[in-house]
Formats: C-alpha cells, sequence, structure tokens
C-alpha cells in the first residue's frame, strides 16, 4: 500500500504498485461530504421525531387543554404523580435532540453540559415514577400484571442507558458517552413510537395489542440506536480512479521539477 497524497482532511491509499496504468478504486476519506450527509440523516431523523411528538400530543394528550375532559376522572386519584412524571419525561423528550448538535456542543459547551443534566435528571424521575403509576393506579383500572412489567423493563432500559452515558461523560470519555446517549434517546422515544403505532392502527383501546407494541418497540430500540451510532460506517464511501491521481502527481511533480531547474 503506497500512501499518494493527502486529501483536505484525510488520507488516499492505493493499493497496489503506485506505477500501474490499471484503474484501481481508491477509498477517499471525505469527511466533508460525509459530515454532510450525516447531518441530513439527522434532520430527517429529528424531524420525523418532532412529527411523532405532534401527533401524540394532538391524538392522546388534548386532555392537558381541556379541564372538562372525563379522562381527568381517571387521573383525579394520582394527578400529582402523574404531573412530575410528565413534566420529567417531557422535558428529556424535548431537549434529548439538542444533544446530539455537534455545533452547540462546541460553541455553547456549558449549555450543552446543562441541557445534559436536565435530560439525566428527567430520565430519572420519569421512568420510576411511570412505573408506579402503572403498577399502582393502572393496574387497578384492568391492566394486566405483564403490561407493568414491560413498563419496568422500558424504564430500567431508560436509566440504565442513560446512567452509562452520564459515567462515560464524568470520566472524560465523550466518544462512548455520545454512543450511550443515543441508546438511551432511542429508548426514551419508546413512549412516543407505542402512541403513534396505536394510534394509526386504530388500536388505541385494545391492551393486548398496544402491550405486544411495546414489546416490540423495547425489542429495537437499542438496534435502531446502533444503526444510528453506526450509520456512517454503514454508508459507501465514494472511491476514485488511480489513473486520476497518478496523472495527478506526475503533473505536479514535473512542475516542481521546472521550477528547480530554473531556480537553478
Amino acid at each position: 500500500m503506497v500512501l499518494l497524497s493527502r486529501a483536505k482532511k484525510g488520507p488516499i491509499q492505493l493499493d497496489g504498485s503506485a506505477h500501474s496504468a490499471k484503474e484501481i478504486p481508491l477509498t477517499l476519506d471525505c469527511d466533508e461530504y460525509m459530515n454532510k450527509n450525516w447531518f441530513r440523516s439527522k434532520t430527517v431523523v429529528f424531524g420525523f421525531i418532532f412529527l411523532m411528538m405532534v401527533y401524540v400530543l394532538y391524538k392522546n394528550e388534548r386532555f392537558l387543554i381541556r379541564s372538562n375532559d372525563p379522562i381527568w376522572n381517571h387521573y383525579q386519584t394520582f394527578k400529582w404523580w402523574l404531573l412530575a412524571h410528565g413534566v420529567a419525561g417531557a422535558s428529556a423528550l424535548l431537549l434529548g435532540p439538542m444533544q446530539f448538535s455537534d455545533r452547540l456542543r462546541r460553541r455553547y459547551s456549558k449549555l450543552h453540559r446543562i441541557v445534559g443534566r436536565v435530560y439525566v435528571a428527567g430520565a430519572l424521575i420519569a421512568a420510576p415514577f411511570g412505573v408506579l403509576i402503572q403498577y399502582r393506579f393502572d393496574e387497578g383500572l384492568g391492566m394486566s400484571r405483564s403490561f407493568t412489567i414491560a413498563t419496568i423493563v422500558d424504564a430500567t432500559l431508560w436509566m440504565l442507558t442513560t446512567l452509562i452515558a452520564l459515567t462515560f461523560a464524568l470520566r472524560g470519555k465523550i466518544q462512548l458517552h455520545s454512543q450511550w446517549m443515543t441508546r438511551s434517546y432511542a429508548v426514551a422515544i419508546v413512549f412516543l413510537e407505542v402512541r403513534v403505532v396505536s394510534g394509526i392502527g386504530g388500536w388505541n383501546n385494545n391492551l393486548a395489542i398496544a402491550e405486544t407494541i411495546l414489546w416490540v418497540c423495547l425489542a429495537l430500540s437499542l438496534l435502531f440506536g446502533d444503526i444510528a451510532i453506526h450509520w456512517r460506517d454503514l454508508r459507501t464511501t465514494r472511491t476514485v480512479p488511480a489513473k486520476a491521481i497518478l496523472a495527478n502527481h506526475s503533473r505536479t511533480a514535473r512542475g516542481q521539477f521546472e521550477v528547480t531547474t530554473e531556480q537553478s
């Protein structure tokens, strides 16, 4: 393997002889190109998450602005538990995407840390309160124990991934911190995914199907998180022909030779 030149931010490498006339694919480290594509991918993903938020607010949470909605009778006995759960969970869901902004992290590192602390606090409050509400109140209204177990698994995954991300941040291992934050947020949006799928499918009143959807979303959450983490690696790198690189170097070397000759 012969190093021929350096691109703007990375090496261009050629397998085989540097004098071969054959066109051999080269792996071109196009950081700028990949960063643009990564930005577009993030924009699409978070745009979709925003649409899920809007759907859930309209479809499932409209009662918040309707004081005479009958569902308040159901929430009356645990409204303060629900308030803590709702505010903490909403804060984590809304602020989470800010943590994935490279520009915010570079330019406003203090704000990034503050938002991160709010996210961690939101996860560690919303998750156990959700389990408490499900076990103590919703089971009494006819929901199954298996649904409670699914809620416990969801809450445990969210808290564990968040705490692991926090641990790596405190140890200065930023890349690992970022990866585990991605997994944490992938688990967090299970709340949205279950409601969107149930609503679109017309299964809001079918608890058995809703529970199945919850288990499926939980099973896929960490997989989706890891796909997001390794998305750049999954993308095919661009290639350029070896002949073009060799010709360019030949012209460069010839020009340098002529300049040296004239100076002599």
